[in-house]
């Protein structure tokens, strides 16, 4: 691709970015997305918000390498019926991009931050929605705060270390044994590709055509600024301590036995299905669902998703 190319789908990328970080006037109703900054820290955390906050909340923690636009038409589709709340984590989307000098980037900290977000935000009872990275940020808060949790809604949210796809996780897994230069740029290379990026979005889907550009054109624009793959590539390497987190997270789920909503992606070519097996293992009561997509089930199965979260909170009283 040539630097004019690459530079102009950069710029379109920044503006729709731009566009989504604008605040929309207030509705009667606040079922409307509204957009706004927490500063958290001295770092601002850009979130999307819809619904009366007098309602139950359901706080959508997001995965590698999205933001909060993976949830864009969720908190829509439901902000009816319930207070949605969807932040960015730094460095991710339209949440500030400290230098790693003045913020630590490894899923410890993260988490610490998001779980200041909520605590400033007045959020201290919610059904948490975890998908990817917002397992292993999600998972430290709940076990933080077992007693806010009221359910656990999961996409592709790992716990297991059977839901590790060992192929695609392989040069990471020997990232982690053997952390040089070289390694880390061959992975940078692959995977902060636009075409490595629009990968993730597209592989496993019934419909790869129908997946929206945005996703893998924001992403892309994100990943190109100065010092995003040194984060990034920190974070797959901080990414080994959340699997020996695994058996900590299993016994919350054992022992405070949250109920969840599981839509798990078959298709999914990082966190396989023996992933989701795992939550029935450990969890009483469980709404099990293995859905025919990929790694962002969102994308293509939305509104289906949408539906099975109105139900499962309904029916557990959630309302």
């Amino acid at each position: 691709m040539s630097n004019s190319i690459r530079n102009g789908l950069i710029a379109a990328a920044l503006a729709v970015s731009a566009l989504a970080t604008t605040a929309l006037p207030a509705h009667a109703d606040n079922s409307a997305v509204r957009y706004g900054y927490e500063k958290v820290s001295g770092h601002k955390i850009f979130y999307r918000e819809a619904g009366d906050p007098a309602k139950p909340s359901i706080v959508l923690l997001h995965g590698f390498p999205s933001s909060s636009h993976q949830y864009r038409n969720l908190i829509r589709d439901l902000g009816d019926s319930y207070h949605l709340i969807a932040p960015d984590y730094p460095g991710f989307g339209s949440s500030d991009f400290p230098p790693a000098s003045e913020y630590e980037y490894s899923f410890d900290n993260i988490a610490e931050t998001i779980d200041g977000f909520l605590e400033q935000r007045g959020i201290s009872s919610y059904a948490l929605m975890i998908q990817d990275y917002g397992a292993p940020v999600g998972l430290r808060i709940a076990v933080k705060h077992p007693e806010r949790v009221q359910a656990l809604i999961v996409q592709n949210g790992n716990a297991y270390e059977e839901g590790i796809n060992e192929e695609t996780w392989a040069p990471i897994i020997s990232y982690w044994a053997n952390r040089t230069p070289e390694q880390g740029e061959a992975i940078a290379k692959s995977v902060f590709s636009l075409e490595g990026l629009k990968w993730q979005y597209t592989h496993g889907t019934r419909n790869p055509e129908a997946i929206l550009p945005d996703n893998w054109l924001l992403d892309y624009a994100n990943f190109s600024r100065p010092g995003q793959h040194e984060m990034q590539l920190g974070l797959f390497y901080d990414y080994r301590n959340n699997v020996k987190l695994y058996p900590e997270w299993q016994a919350y789920l054992k022992t405070h036995q949250p109920p969840a909503l599981i839509v798990w992606a078959k298709n999914d070519a990082f966190f396989p299905v023996p992933g989701a097996e795992g939550y029935k293992r450990d969890l009483k009561d469980v709404d099990y669902n293995i859905l025919d997509t990929g790694h962002f089930a969102l994308e293509e199965d939305g509104a289906l998703i949408a539906d099975k979260i109105r139900a499962f909170l309904t029916k557990r009283g959630i309302k």
